[in-house]
């Protein structure tokens, strides 16, 4: 046996945990954010297939609307996914954070690394999927892609009424804030401790590591890597697919 297929086995085993079970009011009306179409596939399958295409990725935990399991379920069988990779579908809860525990609850013993990603990412390329597994092997407890900014952040009073003037306070220095992204990746046991402990409900995983103390560090992210939010990103969205349609030759 040679040297790297040694290290290619003791590489730790990587999983995956996508919360699917926002409703994504502000898309409008109308199917789950996840499960709106993008080229005429659901952003839940991109999302899907962009981890998948990792090869470090052995398994995939999807975690549904809380009724809507069966349905991703039927959603899984009908789309081509990769063979090499397991994928699992669990219903998820009232908050992204109780989802994601529910998602951690499902997986089976002997994964070192979970990477937790939104659906609405649905375009995030595998090479950023491979350096956030990467650094989190090299020893960090949780890792996340982020880009920087490229406009002016104000930090302000808000205002009581939607829409109100509202004051600025503070100019926070540009060069030091970074726009973060997903998939984030995590040392297992120190995820599990960190949504065992934080009681906050906090917007991203990375966030609760913080609060226990322990550095999360940060890796390039990708302009690809945006979340679809707003009909717009759609839009947006619709346009990456094409220019990589053009670019793969199909």
């Amino acid at each position: 046996m040679s040297d790297d297929s040694r290290s290619s086995q003791a590489q730790p085993s990587v999983a995956a945990v996508i919360p699917a079970a926002g409703r994504g009011v502000r898309l409008g009306p109308g199917a789950p954010k996840a499960l709106r179409a993008l080229n005429g596939t659901p952003m839940l399958i991109h999302a899907i297939r962009a981890l998948a295409a990792s090869r470090s990725v052995s398994l995939v935990v999807v975690v549904a609307p809380p009724d809507g399991a069966a349905e991703v379920k039927t959603l899984l069988d009908a789309h081509a996914l990769p063979e090499r990779t397991d994928f699992l579908v669990v219903p998820g809860g009232d908050s992204r954070q109780e989802s994601v525990k529910l998602g951690l609850d499902a997986l089976p013993p002997g994964y070192d690394v979970v990477l937790v990603h939104d659906a609405a990412r649905p375009l995030v390329p595998v090479d950023t999927v491979d350096a956030v597994i990467e650094a989190v092997r090299d020893g960090a407890p949780a890792v996340v892609p982020a880009l920087p900014l490229a406009d002016t952040v104000k930090e302000v009073e808000p205002a009581e009424t939607p829409g109100a003037p509202e004051p600025v306070v503070a100019t926070p220095e540009r060069a030091r804030l970074r726009a973060v992204q997903t998939p984030q990746g995590f040392d297992h046991a120190t995820l599990i401790r960190a949504h065992e402990t934080v009681a906050d409900n906090v917007t991203d995983d990375a966030s609760m590591v913080e609060q226990l103390g322990l550095t999360v560090v940060v890796v390039p992210g990708h302009e690809e890597a945006f979340k679809v939010t707003r009909p717009l990103d759609l839009v947006l969205a619709e346009a990456v697919l094409a220019r990589r349609r053009l670019n793969d030759g199909f």
